[in-house]
């Protein structure tokens, strides 16, 4: 998409949004059947008129170009008339000195952004070449740039998307959008024609956008808008607008020091003539300019520009690229740090951290990352000493790994769960998390690095088993003997999946089902309650976990349940996999519910806290959902509250928080006008469901504010 040909015409003019659209007024609106697509000559045609797909202004600026934006500074320009004048009265020495000044100084500066500009030149052509549509009823391959809008495009696992298209034909699609809206997880899509015209930009699931990536399934779509016009064309386009030539305040000091400094030369230059009534002679000439030349300081631009040269190489250490010298000492005047979510505050790994099952509670799960080491543990009350409790405490002196850590009031205690003391409820339900699961963790043979090949979410998921010991290789080794028979792969229009699994020693076969609580409570019809099962309606069982599911989305997470049954001996002698799954899908036994989020990055605190301390403000805009950024907000620091002391506690502990003045969504702050914005008396700290034109709306607030602002992560 990116590249250094000009669209003709940039803007494709709809007249309302593609996403409040069918694919009958599509069709009608870009004149195209989808059954057959663009005929040749009409995709020709379109190419003349939308231009080509890519990116204006995206190429690398010319070794020219770099070369006259070093030497166009005040300072330079003064040192180019001494070197003149120098030569002028015939003065080598000095004219040699500045004229090496000079060249040194351009040729740190010229390498270093030449280099970087370089490097950026190569990512920019990290896109996707070539794309797969639809033209006079074949299926042909094009390149990515010749896309037009009209075209009927195939999306598959893996691809790029090329351009904005609207969706009308999926098959379990889910794209990554990271970096458009900041989802940590990949969007389920769907063909639904929505009415809210104002819908967020990551609630347009209907339409799918340049330059995120197929993770799952495949889909045909209809593209309505290229290059310029594209999301990401009108991010590069705002950055086009507003990628004024402002100056640095270390350049606008040395500006004025050099005005200043042009000023005491003139003087000086005055003050010799005066003194010899203005009889210029070639001596009084050449002892004018010699002091004049002497106020100038042709070792300081020198010295600022080797010293910003060191800065960016101890950066590049760091694996930070910059891009120009002058940008580097802004870093060090910023008051104010605007930040995305995922992958920057985040780990962008989804971890499960909390689950509830039904008569035993919360438990929650230490450890972060896909290592699955980590406690699962459980707080219970205290009672006055029993045979089981003493029968516990026997158990215990022979197992190290249980303990319990007594509660300041010693009304509690935390019980560590392992394979001794875990109940049956919470055995089966590692077993689903485990079997209905088609992820896998590895540890590195070289570095003894953990990673996930799989869904972040089944990852999750099999790492909890596998802190319990009941990993997906653990049970189907030969000692559990554990098979799957039969799967219902996840199908994103139920928002479900499932399994057969038949363990060789037992000989039973049981349906392991995950997924939205919304979707396995309707298949349920009694809930596991310890060794007993409690048959319960579908609407007793949805409000008896109401309660729980919203705690859980206060803090933040995203709350899966799992269920099991067992199959009947004439489901035995069936053949599964020739089942329809609504069939299976039946009769089902709610085991618990899970919780799951993308954890903060351990150093992100600290770092916040580091930022405060300094008088630098964080803000984060990330395109998650309120609840969820408003939780990791208060994790990391953001937000605080006013009676919380230790507000260097653990970033990994989740703290419920109420939405206030300080977290808005993108919705709410679009809305308000520059004046209303500029009224406010302190800026939001959390702005959600944020799209690229919100945070170019908040960087510009603040620089009403009179703030020097950095944007981190996706931007």
């Amino acid at each position: 998409m990116f590249g250094k040909g000009k669209a003709k015409k940039t803007v494709v003019v709809e007249t309302k949004p593609y996403h409040c659209m069918n694919i009958e007024r599509i069709q009608s609106e870009l004149d195209v059947n989808v059954t057959t697509g663009l005929t040749p000559s009409d995709a020709e045609q379109r190419l003349t008129v939308y231009g080509l797909n890519e990116m204006r202004g995206g190429g690398r600026p010319s070794a020219f170009k770099i070369l006259i934006r070093q030497l166009a500074n005040l300072m330079t320009l003064i040192l180019i008339a001494a070197v003149a004048i120098a030569f002028a009265i015939k003065d080598w020495i000095e004219a040699g000195v500045v004229i090496g000044v000079i060249v040194l100084n351009t040729a740190v500066g010229f390498a270093q952004e030449f280099k970087a500009e370089k490097t950026m030149d190569s990512l920019r052509k990290m896109t996707s070449p070539t794309s797969r549509v639809l033209r006079s009823g074949h299926q042909i391959v094009v390149p990515t740039v010749d896309l037009v809008p009209g075209d009927v495009i195939y999306l598959e696992s893996g691809d790029v998307v090329g351009a904005d298209c609207r969706l009308f034909e999926v098959f379990n699609l889910e794209t990554d959008e990271a970096l458009l809206t900041g989802e940590a997880l990949p969007i389920p899509k769907t063909v639904d024609t929505f009415d809210d015209v104002e819908l967020p930009l990551g609630d347009r699931i209907n339409l799918s956008f340049a330059s995120t990536t197929v993770t799952k399934g495949r889909a045909k779509a209809v593209i309505y808008a290229t290059g310029m016009s594209s999301e990401v064309g009108k991010i590069a386009k705002k950055l086009m607008e507003t990628n004024k030539a402002k100056k640095t305040p270390l350049q606008k000091a040395l500006d004025k020091m050099s005005w200043v400094l042009l000023g005491v030369a003139i003087a000086s230059m005055l003050i010799v003539f005066g003194a010899n009534k203005f009889k210029i002679k070639n001596e009084v000439l050449l002892y004018a300019i010699g002091l004049a030349i002497a106020t100038i300081p042709e070792g300081l631009i020198a010295v600022v520009t080797l010293t910003m040269s060191l800065g960016v190489h101890t950066l590049a250490k760091k694996q930070a690229l910059v891009r120009k010298l002058v940008a580097l000492e802004s870093l060090g005047s910023i008051t104010n740090i605007c930040s995305d979510k995922t992958g920057t505050l985040t780990q962008s790994k989804m971890v499960l951290v909390r689950a509830w099952l039904p008569g035993e509670g919360f438990f929650r799960v230490a450890g972060l990352g896909f290592e699955p080491a980590g406690e699962v543990t459980k707080k219970q009350r205290l009672e006055p000493p029993t045979d089981a409790r003493i029968n516990f405490a026997q158990d215990s002196a022979n197992d190290e790994k249980n303990s319990r850590v007594a509660s300041d009031d010693g009304s509690e205690e935390t019980v560590v769960v392992n394979a001794s003391n875990m109940s049956a409820s919470l055995r089966r339900i590692a077993q689903g998390a485990a079997l209905c699961n088609m992820s896998e963790i590895r540890a590195d043979d070289e570095t003894g690095y953990w990673y996930g090949i799989g869904d972040p979410t089944e990852i999750a998921l099999q790492v909890f088993a596998s802190k319990l010991e009941m990993g997906k290789p653990t049970l189907t080794n030969d000692d559990n003997q554990w098979k799957l028979v039969c799967e219902y792969p996840f199908d994103s229009s139920i928002k479900r999946m499932s399994v057969v699994a038949h363990n060789a020693i037992t000989g039973e076969k049981v349906l392991f089902l995950k997924g939205a609580t919304e979707r396995v409570v309707p298949c349920c019809t009694g809930r596991q309650d310890g060794e007993q099962v409690s048959s319960m309606s579908t609407d007793d069982l949805q409000e008896h976990l109401d309660p729980q599911i919203q705690e859980m989305a206060r803090d933040g997470l995203r709350v899966l349940s799992i269920a099991y049954r067992y199959l009947t001996p004439d489901e035995e002698s069936l053949d599964m996999n020739k089942t329809d799954r609504e069939e299976v899908e039946v009769n089902m036994t709610f085991l618990g519910l899970v919780g799951i989020y993308d954890p903060p990055r351990p150093e992100s605190l600290p770092s916040v806290m580091e930022c405060y301390r300094a008088g630098i403000q964080v803000t984060m805009l990330t395109g998650d959902h309120p609840e969820t950024a408003a939780a990791i907000a208060r994790q990391v620091g953001i937000l605080q509250d006013e009676d919380d002391e230790d507000i260097d506690g653990k970033s990994g502990e989740h703290q419920a928080i109420s939405l206030g003045p300080l977290v808005m969504t993108a919705r709410e702050f679009d809305r308000l006008s520059d004046e209303e914005i500029d009224a406010l008396p302190e800026l939001p700290h959390v702005i959600a469901r944020c799209s690229p034109d919100t945070k170019v709306k908040m960087i510009e607030a603040m620089h009403r504010r009179n703030g020097i602002v950095a944007m981190t992560g996706d931007g």
